[in-house]
């Protein structure tokens, strides 16, 4: 009778948004377009970051199914007091050359090691490959720790890497509720999951081997380091250090659009 009726087994479909208007939506994604569109003619790098879900590291159960003569035997329980310590990726996806670098951290993943992994992806991959560039366009999600209202992250993303190593540096960030369309969730952190899906994560060096053998049909290559920097939670920047930066708003929506520039005599 259900079939008569047309009725089958269905699952629920996570397309409801909130927190911005389509309207809205929309033009904060033609505007991304357009920056996109401007670097990539000039050559200038376009990085895409995100935080991927921490990871306990020990002997715990991994979602998804793997080929195998045997079951894999992990904890009955994923109890935080039984693990070696947690896996927090950071990945930056450099979306024209198909590259990722993950800075896999063990404490938290706070706005400093996001700042801190993009200034070593700048150091040790972004001025080889980009020599003569001094501009970089980040994509980032809305919130987290790369969020548009963490001023930890504006202030360290000016003094880290603007001053540091003299670089403009735009940020776009895509509107609440949109980070799927984040290019790093869907082309690096989702093939990494299915890299090391029913793979329990027992070491770190399990982390790092299953992050760095993700491949695609595409020739994506990915490069991970583990960070052992402890971060501490709920630092603070005063509002006389933000009156300092070197900070321009776009319109529209200058709390998702804006550039940091190096400054003078820093």
């Amino acid at each position: 009778m259900l079939k008569t009726l047309k009725f089958s087994l269905r699952v629920n479909h996570k397309k409801r948004s909130h927190g911005s208007s389509p309207a809205t939506r929309d033009l904060q994604f033609r505007y991304i377009r357009r920056r996109r569109t401007t670097f990539a003619r000039r050559d200038d790098p376009i990085i895409s970051v995100d935080a991927k879900k921490r990871e306990l590291v020990g002997h715990f159960k991994n979602d998804g199914k793997a080929w195998s003569q045997a079951p894999r035997v992990v904890n009955d329980h994923d109890f935080r007091s039984l693990a070696t310590g947690v896996a927090i990726p950071y990945v930056i996806y450099n979306t024209e050359a198909n590259r990722a670098f993950v800075c896999v951290g063990t404490s938290r993943g706070t706005p400093e090691f996001a700042v801190d992994s993009i200034e070593r992806w700048w150091r040790l991959e972004g001025r080889r490959h980009y020599p003569d560039s001094n501009h970089i366009l980040i994509l980032a999600d809305g919130g987290g720790g790369n969020g548009h209202r963490a001023r930890v992250w504006k202030a360290r993303l000016q003094d880290r890497v603007c001053d540091r190593h003299q670089l403009t540096i735009t940020v776009c960030h895509y509107p609440p509720g949109a980070s799927k369309w984040n290019p790093v969730d869907h082309r690096v952190n989702c093939e990494i999951s299915r890299n090391w899906q029913a793979v329990p994560l027992d070491r770190y060096d399990t982390v790092l081997k299953y992050i760095r053998t993700t491949t695609t049909a595409t020739g994506l290559r990915i490069r991970a380091q583990l960070i052992r920097k402890q971060y501490d939670k709920g630092l603070t920047v005063p509002d006389d250090e933000m009156e300092q930066l070197s900070i321009q708003t776009h319109t529209p929506r200058s709390r998702w659009n804006y550039t940091l520039s190096p400054r003078a005599g820093v």
